[in-house]
């Protein structure tokens, strides 16, 4: 099996032998990128276009995890081309669509853990927030496989003419009216995927939903001792709902208590009571979540926080010496991403 620097130039050297003719002539670009949580090998094409050029990247961190997986050089090239040839459909769609004058309306927060991503940071407006740091978001146009979005660089700030200040004042208004905020119990969360999978086997919609509520809320446990996952309609960088102190609030009156957070990824966080948590044990079940069930690209810190009911802050309850998010290469499902270069 090759070794991760000798594939790197085999793909170079036969990638475009595996799109179509439409492709061939054109430049494949390879550098180094840096994305959330990574340090990443992206692969593109330089469609010599003038003007907004939206390119998508593959990057060949992700092949690679595919070729030592099935140790097929053929299919997974043949693979990769098949993502490649959908995204760059898709961006001609997107790059139709495109226009800067809305922009300003689909920006949205992503929270990011700071330490990862200190490089990162370096190339996008950002502000800290305790060991985290507020990035912001261009949530575009839906697509048949979800949502497509782009991360607002230096560059796209600076072509917009917006400063950070601004950014976050943006944000701050369409976050929750882009990706509306949702706060339900675990067990509630837990009742949904059930019904849909079960759903998705045939069943009747009916008889799922009466199965699954008897089986998984009928367990007896009161508001005060319930898990809350905090995120928001699409899922997608829900995480940022810690930033939202009435929603913040909200819970705590609710559950009379001051709240302990806990960040399940930078899609949604987790919140219970204070008065049944102790944060450095919670800290320590993050901690060992991240590192086996959670993409690296979609962890977001080791840490738990506390929402004080009364001062309605955010402060952090730990302080681990564990403030990496670990240096693996995450085994993420080949993806294509959409950058807007200038």
């Amino acid at each position: 099996m090759m070794e991760y620097e000798v594939f790197k130039e085999v793909v170079m050297g036969k990638f475009k032998d595996y799109l179509p003719e439409e492709f061939r002539d054109n430049e494949l670009v390879q550098r180094e990128v840096f994305k959330v949580n990574r340090k990443l090998d992206s692969l593109s094409m330089n469609m010599n276009s003038e003007g907004k050029n939206i390119s998508p990247s593959i990057y060949i961190n992700d092949m690679y995890e595919e070729y030592r997986a099935s140790e097929d050089l053929d299919m997974t090239l043949r693979n990769t081309a098949e993502v490649f040839v959908k995204a760059m459909n898709q961006s001609k769609e997107i790059k139709e669509k495109l226009n800067l004058d809305d922009v300003e309306d689909k920006i949205i927060f992503q929270l990011i853990n700071t330490e990862q991503n200190k490089e990162f940071l370096e190339t996008v407006p950002n502000r800290p927030f305790k060991d985290l740091s507020i990035i912001y978001r261009c949530m575009m146009e839906d697509v048949p496989d979800g949502t497509c979005s782009a991360v607002v660089t230096n560059g796209l700030a600076e072509t917009l003419g917006l400063s950070e200040e601004e950014l976050f004042n943006r944000a701050k208004e369409n976050t929750v009216r882009i990706c509306p905020p949702e706060v339900k119990t675990m067990n509630e969360v837990i009742e949904e995927i059930l019904v849909r999978d079960f759903i998705d086997l045939g069943m009747p919609e009916e008889d799922v939903k009466e199965m699954v509520h008897q089986t998984v809320l009928n367990e007896g446990m009161s508001d005060k001792t319930s898990l809350y996952v905090m995120t928001n309609s699409k899922r997608m960088f829900g995480a940022n709902a810690i930033l939202f102190e009435d929603q913040l609030y909200s819970l705590a009156e609710k559950l009379d208590s001051d709240l302990y957070i806990m960040p399940s990824s930078i899609h949604e966080v987790i919140a219970v009571s204070t008065d049944i948590g102790n944060p450095e044990e919670l800290a320590a079940m993050v901690s060992e979540i991240n590192a086996s069930e959670v993409a690296l690209e979609d962890r977001l810190s080791n840490q738990v926080y506390h929402y004080d009911k009364n001062l309605r802050t955010v402060s952090l309850a730990t302080d681990t010496p564990n403030k990496s998010l670990g240096e693996d290469i995450a085994k993420a499902s080949m993806s294509a991403t959409f950058d807007v270069a200038r």
